[in-house]
């Protein structure tokens, strides 16, 4: 059965994917920086005999073409950039470049693409089609990889049917894989808002213009936009993570910085939402006496599963799996640029199990102490490629 040939050969290549996993970790770049990543990769498609062109920079998109007749093609998408973070020391693979992390999995989804192109490649004599193996750039950061492949021509000749990728979950147990049909994960927008007034001694409020208090009544306005602007059946939350007031006890500063974040499922609500809290955050400097200058950073649509396909591959994951180690997800209000892949095609985004709570792996993505369980890395290649030929037909 393809199946069984599928998981000897997942087995037989485990090895070596660990390897190239590890390789990444400990030589992790920031995104739309990934050169030596993006080399590391086509000396592996090489030696695989699998062409490639690059796009997007240090991005590149490779084919494999099954050797029997079929017009059908199917996408598999890795994502490579790491983050700006410290990792936690005393790892024997850890990372090599201070201040730079791949605290996302990235350098999994990599590997595990790569290992999926070998075992694709193996038994192309045995299937029809057409895989594209997208490799993508700057995930972390905007205006997101995927909308720049997507530019420059990634979902087309040929057009995938669909497009499928899968992300590090620690929270699911290693051996395990998660799906959600439908609305998955949210719309991202930054926001960046500075509240300028007059500052002065703080004795002598009157004198003044306080930025930081007519700063509380914007925050704590906003918060309406949520509670009572949104339909209480949408997903929604507004979140201000970075607040800085430079004055001191008793000096009140001139102006008031912000960043925050504002989450997401519906497009014409979002827009409506902009424009309703720059109109109020204004309005309520200026009754004040204030200013206040407020950007909104539209970032990633929202992510969808489409239905259909969705419930096809996550048959399939319980064919290859057994149904026992396929579980729900519910809405996750993270965002992903893999959004832009299910906003223009038929897309399926499921999460790869990668905890181990007896072995203290549980720490979350983008922290410092982030790592996954490898075995996770046994069946991630051979799950992907099953998924890949089911899709097309064989």
């Amino acid at each position: 059965m393809m199946k069984d040939r599928i998981k000897a050969l997942a087995t037989q290549i485990y090895g070596k994917t660990v390897a190239q996993r590890r390789h990444l970790h400990q030589y992790p770049e920031l995104s739309f920086e990934e050169y030596e990543t993006s080399a590391f990769i086509k000396a592996e498609l090489d030696e695989l005999s699998v062409p490639y062109v690059s796009m997007a920079n240090t991005g590149l998109v490779a084919h494999i073409i099954g050797e029997r007749p079929s017009d059908k093609v199917i996408a598999l998408r890795a994502d490579m950039d790491a983050l700006p973070i410290t990792e936690m020391p005393g790892r024997e693979y850890g990372s090599k470049k201070p201040g730079v992390m791949h605290a996302c999995g990235h350098d999994v989804h990599t590997a595990s693409l790569l290992g999926t192109a070998h075992i694709l490649q193996s038994l192309k004599a045995e299937f029809g089609g057409t895989v594209k193996l997208i490799f993508q750039p700057g995930e972390e950061r905007l205006p997101g990889g995927a909308s720049l492949m997507i530019k420059e021509g990634v979902l087309q000749n040929p057009v995938p049917q669909a497009v499928i990728g899968q992300h590090v979950m620690p929270l699911i147990p290693v051996g395990k894989v998660g799906f959600r049909a439908g609305k998955y994960m949210a719309s991202t927008d930054e926001l960046y808002v500075t509240v300028r007034g007059k500052g002065g001694h703080g004795a002598q409020p009157q004198q003044n213009i306080d930025p930081v208090v007519i700063t509380a009544h914007i925050i704590t306005a906003l918060q309406q936009i949520v509670s009572r602007g949104a339909d209480p059946k949408m997903p929604t939350v507004l979140s201000f993570g970075k607040v800085i007031a430079n004055g001191a006890t008793n000096i009140i500063p001139d102006e008031v910085y912000l960043e925050g974040t504002f989450r997401t499922f519906d497009e014409d609500w979002r827009k409506e939402a902009h424009t309703r809290m720059k109109k109020m955050a204004e309005g309520i400097a200026e009754s004040m006496g204030a200013a206040c200058d407020f950007e909104v950073r539209v970032g990633y649509p929202f992510l969808t599963n489409e239905e259909e396909l969705t419930g096809r591959v996550r048959g399939y994951a319980g064919e290859f799996l057994g149904s026992e180690n396929v579980v729900d997800l519910d809405i996750w209000m993270a965002g992903e640029d893999f959004a832009y892949y299910s906003q223009a095609s038929a897309a399926c985004f499921y999460r790869l199990g990668t905890g181990n709570a007896q072995k203290g792996i549980t720490s979350a993505v983008h922290t410092p102490k982030f790592d996954i369980d490898e075995h996770a890395l046994a069946l991630s290649t051979g799950l992907m490629a099953y998924i890949a030929l089911r899709q097309l037909g064989n």
